[in-house]
C-alpha cells in the first residue's frame, strides 16, 4: 500500500452533509470582510480623518496580502495538511475581523492585514479541499460555494449601513461582526481536524508551483505572451470590481444619494455578480473561444460608469449591470487558467502567476483613484479612468479570449 493509499485508509468517515456544511461556511469568509468596508468608508474616513488615498489602501491592503501570502499557502497545506491549514486560517480571520474593529487605528490597520493574510489561505486550500472530498462533483460543489462567497458578499454589503446605526459603536459593528461567521466556520470544521491530509507538491490544485519534470517539458507562463495577456486580464478585471466596492458608495453619496441607500446599492453589485457568474460558466463551453464574453463585459462596465456619470439616480440599474458584468468577468479570467493551458501543472503555474501579479495590479486601483479624487475634487476624472482601464481591458480580452494554449 502506497503512502497515499495508507493516509487515505486512516482518515475518518465523516457525513458528507457536514464536510459541505464546513465548505460552504468556509465560502461565506471569503468576502464578507472585505466587502463590508466600501458601505461605511466614508463614515470610517470622518471617524478616524483618513484621506481618500489612505482610505483606499485600506481596501487595498488585504489583496496585497493575496498576492504575496498566496504562493506560500501551498506550502502550509504540506506543513500541517488541508484541515489545520484552514482552521488555524479561520483563527487568524476571527482575531483579525475583531481587532479591526477596535478604537486604536493601528488596530484597524493590523486587524486588515490578518484578514489579507488568512483570506489568502483560505482562497487557495479551499478548491484542493473540494478537490479530495468530491473528486466527481468539483464542479458542482465550486458552483455552491461561489455561490454562497457571493451571497455573504452581497449580505455583508448590503447591511452594514443599517447595522452600523444600530448602536454607538457605529462603523465598527459591522467590521467585527463576521468573527462570528468565522468562529461558527471553525466550529463545523473542528470534526475534520482529526484528519491531516497532506497534499505532495506538484500532484494537487493547491500547488502553484510546477513540478520537476512539468517544468522541462511546459512552458513557462513568464516566458509567454500569453501568459501576460491572461494575467492582464486577471488584474484589470479585478481593478473595476475592486474600485466599486471600494468608492462606489462614496461616489453616489456625493451626487445626492442617501449613505443607506448606497449601501443597498452595494448588494446589488455583488448579488447580480451571482448572476454574471452562473451566465458566464453557462456560455463559455457553447462558444468556439472566449473573445466575445471578454469583450461583453467590460463592455457592461462602461455601460455602467457612464450611466452613474450622467444618471446618478438610477444608480440601482447601473450597479446592477456592473454586478453582472463582474461576476462573469472573474469567473472568465479563472476559467483561462485551464482553457489556456495544457496540463494541470501548467495551469497552476498561470494561476499563481495571474493571481499574484494580478493582485497587486487591483490593489494599485482603488489607491489610483483615491488619489486622483483628492487631487481633482470630483469623480469625474477617476470615473473616466476607469473607463479607459476597461477599454484596455477589452484588448487583453481579445488577445486572452482566442483558443490558444501555452504550449
Amino acid at each position: 500500500m502506497s503512502v497515499g493509499e495508507r493516509a487515505r485508509a486512516a482518515v475518518p468517515v465523516l457525513s458528507p452533509v457536514l464536510i459541505v456544511a464546513g465548505l460552504l461556511l468556509v465560502a461565506g469568509n471569503l468576502r464578507a470582510g472585505i466587502t463590508t468596508v466600501g458601505p461605511v468608508l466614508a463614515e470610517i474616513r470622518d471617524d478616524l480623518g483618513l484621506s481618500s488615498v489612505a482610505a483606499s489602501a485600506l481596501v487595498s491592503l488585504p489583496l496585497l496580502a493575496f498576492a504575496v501570502v498566496s504562493p506560500f499557502a501551498p506550502r502550509l497545506a504540506r506543513a500541517l495538511g488541508l484541515e489545520r491549514s484552514l482552521a488555524l486560517a479561520l483563527a487568524v480571520l476571527a482575531v483579525g475581523l475583531v481587532l479591526r474593529s477596535l478604537p486604536a487605528i493601528a488596530a484597524l490597520w493590523g486587524g486588515t492585514a490578518l484578514i489579507g493574510v488568512a483570506i489568502a489561505v483560505l482562497n487557495v486550500i479551499l478548491p484542493a479541499l473540494v478537490k479530495r472530498d468530491f473528486p466527481t462533483r468539483i464542479g458542482q460543489i465550486t458552483g455552491a460555494y461561489s455561490v454562497v462567497q457571493a451571497a455573504f458578499a452581497a449580505l455583508a454589503a448590503g447591511i452594514a449601513v443599517p447595522v452600523a446605526g444600530l448602536s454607538a459603536v457605529g462603523w465598527r459593528l459591522p467590521l467585527g461582526m463576521w468573527a462570528v461567521l468565522a468562529l461558527i466556520a471553525l466550529a463545523v470544521l473542528a470534526p475534520q481536524l482529526r484528519r491531516r491530509t497532506v497534499v505532495p507538491e506538484g500532484q494537487d490544485d493547491v500547488s502553484l508551483a510546477t513540478g520537476a519534470v512539468a517544468a522541462r517539458s511546459l512552458r513557462s507562463p513568464w516566458r509567454s505572451a500569453l501568459g501576460w495577456q491572461v494575467t492582464a486580464f486577471m488584474g484589470l478585471q479585478s481593478v473595476g470590481f475592486y474600485v466599486f466596492i471600494t468608492w462606489l458608495p462614496s461616489i453616489e453619496t456625493a451626487s445626492g444619494i442617501s449613505q443607506e441607500a448606497a449601501g443597498w446599492h452595494q448588494l446589488f453589485l455583488n448579488g447580480f455578480g451571482i448572476v454574471g457568474s452562473i451566465a458566464c460558466s453557462f456560455l463559455i463551453p457553447r462558444f468556439r473561444d472566449q473573445r466575445l464574453l471578454a469583450a461583453a463585459a467590460p463592455s457592461l462596465i462602461v455601460v455602467a460608469v457612464l450611466g452613474v456619470l450622467f444618471a446618478p439616480g438610477l444608480s440601482g440599474v447601473w450597479d446592477s449591470i456592473a454586478g453582472v458584468a463582474g461576476g462573469a468577468s472573474i469567473v472568465l479570467a479563472l476559467s483561462f487558467f485551464g482553457l489556456r493551458t495544457t496540463h494541470h501543472a501548467q495551469a497552476a503555474a498561470l494561476s499563481g502567476m495571474a493571481q499574484s501579479v494580478g493582485y497587486l495590479v487591483a490593489a494599485a486601483g482603488p489607491i489610483a483613484v483615491g488619489a486622483l479624487h483628492d487631487a481633482t475634487g470630483s469623480w469625474t476624472g477617476p470615473l473616466l479612468v476607469l473607463i479607459g482601464v476597461q477599454l484596455v481591458l477589452i484588448c487583453f480580452g481579445l488577445l486572452a479570449g482566442r483558443a490558444k494554449v501555452l504550449g
